[in-house]
């Protein structure tokens, strides 16, 4: 399951928005997933992980802490507290929580990226993507040949 792409959008006076057709069809060739929605830990936008690659992360993170450590049990409450399911309407629409839309800054234009295995959603304002197409192959070319 990959998504990538650009998609601009619109998110409705509710909150709702409509999951790109082109980000739906993914799922359309595999079994029906459901959605989880998490603010970004680095960036200020919203990300959608199809139910199975939240669980791979959940215990990637997991196997990493100590249940014996109050630090790290509190640090694992913190990422999983501020989690919701999204539920997709017979049309591909699913509503953006109103704490959501205020984390990330969204008011009504989205930018929704494809991100391999999950799905930003950004206010389009504050999306700061350049298009230095030249310091981008020289980054890509530097992580491609590191280990050769």
């Amino acid at each position: 399951m990959r998504f990538i792409g650009t998609i601009h959008a619109k998110v409705d006076q509710k909150g709702r928005a409509f999951l790109p057709a082109v980000f739906r069809r993914v799922f359309s060739e595999g079994e029906e997933e459901r959605l989880i929605l998490r603010k970004d830990l680095f960036e200020n936008c919203l990300v959608i992980y199809p139910e199975k690659v939240w669980n791979q992360r959940l215990d990637e993170l997991h196997a990493k802490l100590s249940v014996w450590s109050r630090e790290q049990q509190q640090m694992f409450r913190q990422f999983v507290r501020d989690v919701e399911w999204l539920t997709l309407d017979a049309n591909g629409r699913f509503l953006i929580p109103k704490r959501y839309l205020k984390m990330a800054g969204i008011t009504q234009e989205v930018e929704f990226i494809g991100m391999d295995e999950t799905i930003e959603i950004w206010a389009k304002e504050s999306l700061s993507i350049t298009d230095d197409q030249e310091t981008l192959n020289k980054q890509l070319e530097q992580i491609m040949t590191e280990h050769d």
